[in-house]
């Protein structure tokens, strides 16, 4: 009889785990989980006290009652993990650091900026029992609905690790570490409590939660629902490797993508730098990148507030309080009351726009209802999970969906309309310098840049290096504002390079777009991408 199937966190399958199954009367049966995870015994109908063991995972105990269709049993391995939660606060209000660690671990705070600025230690923690800080993961799914931790175990006020945003706004990250040496850091985004600069930066969270796979799913790894069995092979068992038709959004939904969970591709390791090389596939195109931004703010004397996407969509972020909104780096995912703010604020509200990233905007995601406090915690969670509606489409190409510009457009306007660009996949995944189109604009006042001058050349983005055009970009389409100015184009190849414009609109707002990913990454060491995002910024502010 199968009973079901165990996995770790990745939904890989794990073999040989002990499990053991007891009824009520104190009978027990025992069953090894075989090589594809599947756990099969004989067992009399009714419900059971199931205990799950493996050496190198917590062991951990559930009640279930076998049924037809198989149980996703899902073990944690060891580790060092965390996230905050809420991951995205105002100043002086409160979080709960959820930490899972096999050992004694200590936690410190720490500001990114220029510097990485120590904040506070949060001291050691551990508890009385072996192993009581590690963490449960739940079974099933719970990429859909979050790994809830800090929930088994931690009924006194006492156990309670809530912490309290500093008064500064900022990328903030914790740092965990063990005696051993082993380290995991994680985000903290702390807006103001009121507006204090005239710029306001968007970290770009819900794009940092469709890239997530912690649980075996993401936007991109079975972004409709986890298979019916658990990975062996992933070259033999994911379509996108195995199946030439298959379509990474060739589905007709996709099931929601849970934000309390932990995001190991956010981690930075303590030791670097800001002006290290952004080693590795993930961290080039999320908040690794986007501190590479701040941090460049603060080095060129420019006062901004933090906030999250999140925030723009529920209200925290008043645009009306600010001169100028920055994106940065990947904004790809955003929801239509999102799009729909910011494009008010800039053709009616006369707000200037930098848009300093690449295939932003390009889908639009639902936001699901708050998460109910009575967790416990006294925590509330904030918005708990999003929907990614990529809709059905057999490429990023328009004529892959149905002749839109974008899985934005199909369900609203192309991002065209406020960026001035939109993404299409050529040149993607290479990176280049820029070529100067029109030298004589104010843009490129004092970089002594000619026509057909490159610039661009220095770039700490190590998945696609190169340049600052690149891993993707954007391009003028037909739903670009007629007044779109061009003033410099990368030189990827394929006529992929991205295409850096600005206009003006009739309210008196304005946009400047360079399309690339790949460019804040330029920001910190490349002389030329400095002084033209300076000078944009500083006309903008007057």
């Amino acid at each position: 009889m199968l009973i079901g199937y165990v996995s770790d966190e990745k939904y890989v399958a794990l073999a040989d785990v002990v499990v053991e199954f007891t009824n009520d009367a104190g009978e027990s049966w025992e069953a090894r989980s075989r090589a594809s995870g599947s756990i099969h015994a004989e067992l009399p109908p009714g419900e059971y006290l199931v205990t799950l063991a493996k050496p190198g995972f917590g062991s951990k105990r559930v009640r279930m009652t076998p049924q037809w269709q198989p149980h996703h049993f899902r073990l944690l391995s060891d580790g060092l993990l965390g996230y905050a939660w809420p991951k995205c606060v105002r100043s002086g209000a409160s979080s709960e650091f959820r930490v899972h660690s096999v050992e004694p671990y200590k936690l410190d705070l720490w500001r990114f900026g220029w510097d990485k600025e120590f904040i506070r230690a949060l001291g050691w923690h551990d508890e009385h029992g072996p192993r009581a800080v590690m963490q449960i993961a739940p079974d099933g799914d719970y990429t859909r609905s979050g790994v809830g931790w800090n929930k088994v175990g931690y009924l006194s006020p006492h156990h309670l690790q809530k912490v309290e945003a500093p008064a500064k706004s900022g990328l903030y990250y914790f740092h965990a570490s063990t005696a051993k040496g082993d380290s995991f850091t994680f985000p903290w985004v702390v807006a103001p409590a009121a507006p204090t600069a005239p710029i306001a930066v968007l970290a770009s969270n819900i794009t940092w939660n469709a890239y997530n796979n912690f649980g075996g799913r993401s936007n991109y790894i079975n972004a409709d629902e986890l298979p019916a069995v658990p990975t062996i092979n992933a070259r033999q068992d994911l379509k996108r490797y195995h199946d030439a038709k298959h379509q990474t959004w060739g589905c007709d939904a996709y099931a929601p993508l849970s934000f309390e969970r932990p995001e190991p591709i956010n981690h930075i390791d303590p030791s670097e730098k800001i002006t290290d090389p952004i080693e590795g596939r993930a961290a080039n195109h999320i908040a690794p990148a986007e501190w590479r931004a701040l941090g460049w703010l603060e080095r060129e004397g420019f006062a901004y507030d933090l906030y999250s996407e999140t925030q723009l969509h529920e209200g925290v972020l008043d645009l009306t309080k600010y001169r100028v909104l920055i994106l940065v780096a990947h904004p790809e995912y955003w929801t239509r009351t999102m799009y729909d703010t910011v494009k008010a604020w800039v053709t009616q509200q006369k707000g200037r726009l930098m848009y300093l990233g690449g295939n932003g905007l390009n889908c639009e995601v639902e936001l699901l209802s708050p998460l109910p406090p009575g967790d416990g915690s006294g925590v509330r969670g904030g918005l708990g999970a999003m929907i990614c509606h990529n809709t059905k489409i057999s490429s990023l190409y328009p004529d892959g969906m149905g002749g839109a510009e974008s899985r934005f457009a199909r369900r609203h306007e192309s991002e065209a309309n406020l960026l001035g660009v939109v993404f299409d996949p050529r040149g993607i995944m290479t990176a280049a310098p820029y070529r100067v189109i029109d030298s004589m604009h104010w843009v490129f006042a004092g970089t002594g840049l000619r026509v057909g001058h490159h610039f661009g050349q220095k770039s700490l983005h190590m998945r696609c290096p190169g340049g600052a055009s690149g891993h993707e970009t954007d391009k003028i389409s037909k739903s670009s504002p007629k007044n779109v100015h061009l003033l410099a184009k990368g030189l990827n190849p394929d006529d992929g390079g991205a295409e850096m414009v600005i206009f003006d609109t009739p309210s008196g707002g304005a946009v400047f777009s360079v399309g690339s990913i790949c460019w804040p990454s330029s920001l910190p060491i490349d002389d030329n991408v400095s002084k033209i995002t300076a000078n944009v910024l500083r006309r903008f502010l007057q």
